[in-house]
């Protein structure tokens, strides 16, 4: 296990006290949302935001969140539909289970990206390791950004393992 992944385990845990408990550890700006990376100046991925931080991601000009995390996984935000509602930002939910990431997921994401090309986007899930293998692909594949570029954006939030590794390199690992 590479030290990101090690990292973002470790971090997911520190989401779920934050929820479960009066304890918190980052504040509800944007760039402070567990495993936030900024793709460029309309893309941004994360782990699960709270809230607040949906209400400072929409007051960044961010109109489209696109959500892999099922509702039902512990470290969901309940209510994600109302509050993007109220927020007038575009929610798009594509459930991706952990253990079995489909490819008609894939297909599904990458055309919810392509419909929010031109506008400013925000992918999340639990601890943004679903949404970086989906990005590193959508990249890869369908924008035609080069292989090692996407792989060193994703591993800085882990490395792929079992059913991953072979969902995100399904001609065999590189």
């Amino acid at each position: 296990m590479s030290f990101n992944t090690f990292k973002s385990s470790i971090g997911f845990l520190g989401t779920l006290i934050e929820r479960h408990t009066p304890l918190k550890f980052r504040s509800s700006r944007p760039e402070s949302v567990f495993n936030y990376l900024a793709l460029s100046d309309d893309v941004a991925t994360s782990g699960q935001p709270t809230k607040a931080q949906f209400e400072n991601i929409k007051a960044a000009g961010y109109e489209t969140i696109i959500n892999l995390l099922p509702h039902d996984h512990e470290n969901s935000l309940p209510g994600q539909q109302a509050l993007m509602d109220a927020l007038g930002v575009t929610y798009i939910y594509i459930p991706v289970h952990f253990k079995n990431p489909r490819e008609t997921d894939l297909e599904t994401f990458c055309d919810a990206m392509e419909a929010a090309k031109g506008k400013k986007v925000w992918v999340h899930c639990a601890a943004n390791m679903r949404v970086s293998a989906f990005i590193y692909r959508y990249r890869v594949e369908k924008l035609g950004y080069e292989e090692s570029a996407a792989r060193r954006d994703m591993e800085k939030l882990w490395t792929p393992f079992g059913t991953w590794k072979t969902f995100v390199w399904p001609e065999g690992a590189k």
